[in-house]
């Protein structure tokens, strides 16, 4: 009832596919590779849609809390459901506005990047009354993965460098409207193995329990991160992490002996681990056509629709599937969004049978990173739809609109 080709003819191409069970089933999966009391917090970025949000929150003690860097992603996870204290307000750039914003609506607990971040955070908290709690996000100057996508050891707008943060100690500890309340790191993202995951974890909270002495500050939060994986446009499957839960409790034991008993508490954060998989995107073929022994196939989505926070020029390497063959010889084709920028292509070279004008074609593993984090508003076009099942029921449809607002009148 809910397949993609039905999907497509009822709701039309462009759209998103997204399966609410497959949601559930990675939230549930993340926190049996963890030890129990682990907490875990989305990172909204990956994928902001209601249904989703509200999908990772329930279950219980096993239900996800949320991080966000801004207004537009506090007002989608408070409408998902998320209280003001189950949620971290990270970013190197929180103006004043979006942290009394954040402050008003309940907002607690703040990653903080810099002595001029922590002191905004402060002074936003003082106006209202208030103490706000802030992590002080980590940018360590070691890591310990051989491999994976690095996040921190270089010169970067994210956290306080390792080496310095001890001599900035009692200058933090004394900023008014602020409480110190522990670490936040996230050294890697996009793990390539579970031996450089927990390598990682294990460097990371060697790290944070000797800042903690350096700092003189008892923490009551470590945020150690994430690095979970997940295949993105491709074929493949979320890892299964057989060894993390007992190497990261042992670790932990070692360097935090009361954090079984919450002193302190212990969390890790996620994106695409626990959407990618839920999502397919649905894109029919618009063109065929051949130039100088190149063929291409002229899409309906482009990176306006599925850009991957590439921006132009950066090919994505999907992987494609034909639900018919439609007459066309089977010649390897370049994927061309409907875009007026040569930037526009999805792939090169990508082996298809043989496809003409109106074939439907499926990206999987495309939950993650998927229209908020695309070009969506370049030359106009109208964003795809957001299809939300739970197995074979449909749950809703929706499309994000822009519309511009005007002010007239106004005495500049």
């Amino acid at each position: 009832m809910t397949g993609p080709t039905r999907l497509a003819e009822r709701f039309g191409t462009p759209s998103y596919l997204y399966d609410l069970d497959r949601v559930a089933a990675a939230r549930d999966d993340l926190f049996a590779t963890l030890p129990d009391g682990i907490e875990v917090f989305y990172a909204a970025k990956a994928n902001p849609h209601p249904e989703l949000l509200r999908e990772l929150r329930s279950g219980g003690a096993r239900g996800c809390r949320a991080e966000i860097s801004s207004v537009g992603e506090l007002y989608a996870v408070l409408q998902a459901g998320f209280p003001g204290a189950e949620i971290l307000y990270t970013g190197p750039g929180k103006t004043t506005e979006e942290l009394t914003e954040a402050l008003t609506r309940g907002v607690r607990l703040f990653s903080t990047e810099s002595p001029g971040d922590l002191a905004r955070v402060g002074e936003a908290a003082r106006a209202l009354g208030l103490t706000a709690d802030c992590l002080l996000r980590v940018n360590n100057a070691t890591g310990a993965a051989a491999t994976s996508i690095r996040m921190t050891g270089v010169p970067s707008q994210f956290g306080f460098d390792s080496e310095t943060l001890p001599g900035l100690a009692a200058e933090l500890r004394e900023v008014p409207g602020t409480r110190i309340a522990g670490l936040h790191f996230f050294p890697l993202s996009n793990a390539k193995d579970e031996a450089s995951l927990i390598a990682e974890f294990r460097h990371t909270i060697a790290t944070a329990a000797a800042l903690q002495q350096a700092l003189g500050v008892t923490f009551r939060l470590v945020d150690i991160g994430g690095g979970f994986a997940a295949p993105y446009a491709v074929q493949g499957e979320r890892p299964v992490y057989d060894e993390l839960r007992d190497a990261l409790a042992g670790t932990l034991d070692e360097h935090f002996p009361g954090w079984r008993s919450g002193a302190p508490r212990i969390a890790c954060e996620s994106g695409r681990y626990l959407v990618a998989d839920s999502g397919t995107l649905l894109t029919s073929v618009v063109n065929v056509k051949d130039s100088r022994d190149t063929r291409y196939l002229v899409l309906d989505a482009g990176i306006n629709t599925f850009g991957g926070m590439s921006g132009l020029g950066r090919i994505l390497p999907v992987s494609v599937e034909p639900h018919e063959s439609l007459g066309a010889d089977g010649t390897p084709a370049h994927l061309a969004g409907p875009l007026c920028t040569p930037g526009d292509l999805l792939g090169r070279g990508v082996p298809l049978p043989g496809l003409a004008p109106g074939a439907l074609l499926t990206v999987p593993n495309a939950g993650a990173y998927g229209p908020t984090a695309s070009l969506l508003m370049f030359l106009g076009r109208p964003a795809p739809a957001e299809i939300v099942v739970r197995g074979d029921d449909l749950v809703s449809v929706s499309r994000i609109e822009h519309i511009r607002t005007y002010e007239h009148g106004q005495a500049l």
